[in-house]
């Protein structure tokens, strides 16, 4: 009777045994697989060296981009003059004044000259910003900088998630 309940219990306990290893081996080997980073880590030194890179090339407006992906564009920003409207879509953003002040204008119609010079808003809402104010603007918002005091520099990130 004792061998019986002996190769009963070995019946049950083999199995558990060899899915209790195999479950150490995969715990293992995904111990072992580098992980995905939480998160994107970028130095402030790198953004503003790539800034000022780029307003070398384009001293009116100066991006250092911070990443980009199918949902998302971040972006730091300086403008130092005034630029024409723009539209984006899709694209609803975030300026967020991290640098100095300028006068931004949302909203109305797009006004595009014959001429082809930078293009314009009518019945828009022109608003101060400053460094600190943060800006919502909507997908498919005209808006541009009609002023800039000195230079203004901006976090701008762009959602472009699909509405559905």
């Amino acid at each position: 009777m004792f061998k019986r309940t002996l190769s009963v219990f070995f019946l049950f306990v083999k199995p558990l045994t060899i899915l209790t290893l195999g479950l150490l081996v995969v715990i293992g080997v995904s111990a072992q697989t580098p992980p995905v980073a939480p998160a994107l880590y970028m130095k402030g030194t790198d953004i503003a060296a790539a800034l000022q890179s780029s307003l070398a090339e384009r001293p009116a407006m100066g991006a250092s981009l911070i990443t980009t992906s199918d949902h998302y564009r971040i972006n730091l920003i300086t403008r130092t003059e005034a630029h024409g409207a723009i539209v984006h879509r899709p694209g609803t953003e975030l300026h967020f004044i991290v640098e100095g002040a300028g006068i931004l204008t949302t909203g109305g119609t797009v006004n595009r000259p014959a001429d082809g010079g930078p293009a314009t808003t009518r019945n828009a809402v022109s608003q101060r910003v400053e460094k600190g104010d943060a800006i919502l603007i909507p997908e498919g918002t005209p808006h541009h900088y009609t002023a800039v005091e000195g230079a203004i520099t901006y976090l701008e990130v762009r959602f472009n998630v699909p509405v559905e």
